[in-house]
């Protein structure tokens, strides 16, 4: 293997067997065993009996192969399902490979999902150094690191306490710390840092990109954020069914290639039957509706103006109440940089008191066009449980609309066409 190739993947495969049984046994099965708990016995006709079943092969991952350098970030990007955690698990030997090859040179920190590698009923402090241990951490590194990792993960005060009262977030800020610190050479990072505030996913990132540059570690980073991906990484790879389809190091253009190509933009959809909505179905919020309009309520479905007013209407049905549920959406641009997002709970009543959703409710907030440069853009509903978990989160099953921002930025003859930058704002001047 090249000196310089860190982590090199030779036709790679991982198979899953997918065992469907029918639904009429399953049915005719349960009732048997209730009838059994009841009377304590089985009785004739409704004995259980076998299940007809049959057997898919599912390949998450499929004829995989390619190379990382010393030192690259790559970031990988790919819908929901496209076999991203699997290569990742596969890579950090979590999970046995099907077919094809792995090699890695140097140690591997991985951050896969949430409290992996801690134990409940330990407090922090055991669990600093059980989990340590599992990444591969001596005893001394442990000792030496030890204060490092409590101060960057902020949980001085909880340290002794049992982790089985930490919350997802405390479990991440925790976790990523210990990996972040682990003298490795390679970094593996899954979208488990979304879980995360603000603050800590900047100091996540911030810490990241010292550990490349600074220790010229390599690190793989998966997210459905653009944003992120783009301010981290020198190189981009894109999957798709186990496969990989796109490889490039110019970031931005692979983003982009990405957001226009693969995405499945349901523009100014409505999910009105079963079938369509049972992907976004829960008790919080399902969404019926979700899209850009005019003020005659009529669906914006061509180029918009700066001068024209249109609004996000976002349509959905609320079983169970939940004063942490906050519904709103964010604006991207075509490359996939996040301009901004913008919850119900922007807004307070007169008493400063937020109103709890309930039943069927329609949500419109006025889109600040006149702010924006003019070029393409997209709107993706976001739906979720204040600090607690995203209902509908970003990722490329996300519904979504494009729009098209056309025309002049002002009337102004020194100002007919885009501006540089990613916004254009007609400030109020004044010669004094």
């Amino acid at each position: 293997m090249n000196k310089n190739i860190v982590i090199k993947i030779e036709n790679l495969g991982k198979r899953y067997l997918l065992m469907h049984q029918r639904r009429e046994d399953l049915l005719y099965n349960v009732l048997a065993n209730k009838l059994k708990n009841f009377c304590g016995r089985v009785i004739h006709p409704f004995k259980a009996r076998p299940m007809a079943s049959n057997i898919e092969e599912f390949w998450a991952l499929k004829n995989l192969s390619f190379d990382v350098e010393l030192g690259e970030r790559v970031g990988v990007i790919g819908r929901n399902g496209a076999g991203k955690s699997t290569l990742l698990k596969v890579l950090s030997r979590i999970t046995e490979p099907t077919q094809g090859r792995i090699s890695l040179k140097g140690r591997v920190a991985s951050l896969l999902e949430v409290g992996t590698g801690f134990h409940p009923e330990l407090t922090g402090r055991e669990n600093i150094s059980l989990n340590a241990a599992i990444l591969g951490m001596t005893h001394a590194e442990i000792k030496k690191n030890f204060d490092a990792i409590v101060d960057f993960a902020g949980v001085e005060k909880f340290l002794d306490t049992p982790v089985k009262r930490y919350s997802s977030g405390m479990y991440v800020r925790l976790a990523f710390a210990i990996a972040a610190h682990l003298n490795s050479e390679i970094l593996i990072v899954d979208e488990v840092l979304a879980v995360g505030d603000v603050e800590f996913q900047k100091k996540c990132m911030g810490k990241m990109d010292e550990v490349s540059h600074q220790q010229g570690r390599t690190i793989l980073f998966v997210s459905h954020n653009m944003s992120a991906i783009s301010q981290l990484c020198n190189r981009v790879i894109c999957m798709e069914h186990g496969h990989l389809t796109l490889d490039t190091k110019d970031v931005t253009a692979g983003i982009k290639l990405y957001m226009n190509t693969n995405h499945e933009a349901k523009a100014f959809a409505e999910w009105l039957n079963d079938a369509d909505n049972i992907k976004f179905k829960n008790p919080y919020f399902t969404p019926r509706r979700f899209g850009l309009y005019y003020a005659d309520k009529q669906p914006v479905q061509k180029s918009i103006t700066r001068s024209d007013k249109v609004y996000v209407e976002i349509e959905g049905d609320i079983e169970t109440p939940d004063s942490a549920l906050c519904v709103g959406f964010a604006l991207y641009t075509q490359d996939g940089l996040e301009l901004f997002r913008s919850f119900q709970t922007d807004l307070l009543n007169s008493s400063g008191e937020l109103k709890i959703l309930d039943k069927h409710v329609i949500l419109r907030a006025e889109l600040p066009v006149n702010y924006l440069n003019l070029g393409d853009y997209r709107l993706m509903l976001i739906v979720g449980l204040h600090n607690r978990q995203w209902l509908i989160g970003i990722d490329n099953n996300t519904p979504s609309a494009d729009f098209t921002l056309d025309g002049l930025i002002n009337n102004s003859p020194y100002c007919l066409d885009r501006r540089p930058g990613f916004m254009a704002v007609n400030l109020d001047w004044q010669l004094i």
